[in-house]
């Protein structure tokens, strides 16, 4: 597989983010894409390998349009010059978490996993009561070796410990957030080999996994909201 393919082409979106491009460039788009499908499908298999859960997926339900929503921003470009894709037990939907993948030129790529959608007040409320009531299982989580040497847990926090927990809480600072996730940078050189890249991906998704199953557990039950 060819991923320097997918940073070139998405590279030329970026310059050139219009719709006349876009469609003027389709077969680009095509080739391009299947080459990321090829990458998600190694993924599945890499990552099924320590949680199968996933295995059952099809990379093309995995991976999120281009297209940008511009009524509220004032960004008007219609396009998000990067490849995106969730693998999860369930697909694509942000609960329950998984491993998140994101290809972008400039060095602006990353692996993921967590809960990044932190709108989703129910979930909030769930993982906040979850770690209230299992801290310590959280403070071993986040602070092993190996999970430490690589991750900073990230996610939309509030200033003050919310309203219902005790502002001495051992875990007070991981309460404060709405969203708990991880973003392991990569550079655009490490997309160069795509086997080297996948056996490193697939190593920190491994790692990842003790804290996604810990906020599945956290989640057991919730239901997205209705459209």
């Amino acid at each position: 597989m060819n991923l320097s393919a997918i940073l070139s082409y998405l590279t030329d979106l970026s310059q050139n983010n219009n719709r006349e491009w876009y469609h003027a460039h389709k077969e680009e788009y095509k080739a391009a894409n299947a080459e990321f499908e090829a990458l998600i499908q190694a993924l599945i298999f890499r990552i099924g390998e320590f949680d199968p859960s996933v295995l059952h997926n099809e990379p093309k339900t995995l991976t999120f349009k281009l297209n940008r929503d511009t009524r509220f921003s004032r960004d008007k470009s219609p396009y998000n010059p990067a490849f995106r894709a969730h693998i999860s037990s369930m697909g694509k939907l942000p609960v329950p978490v998984g491993y998140y993948l994101m290809i972008k030129p400039g060095s602006q790529s990353f692996l993921g996993g967590g809960l990044f959608a932190d709108m989703f007040k129910d979930a909030t409320a769930m993982v906040r009561n979850f770690i209230s009531l299992n801290g310590p299982e959280w403070e071993q989580i986040v602070n092993a070796p190996d999970f430490k040497q690589n991750f900073t847990v990230q996610g939309t926090a509030l200033k003050n410990v919310p309203a219902g927990f005790d502002r001495e809480h051992p875990q007070a600072e991981a309460l404060k957030f709405k969203s708990w996730y991880l973003e392991y940078p990569v550079r655009d050189e490490e997309l160069e080999d795509a086997d080297q890249f996948l056996t490193r991906a697939a190593k920190l998704f491994c790692l990842m996994k003790p804290f996604n199953d810990y906020l599945n557990r956290a989640l057991e039950g919730f239901q997205m909201p209705a459209r």
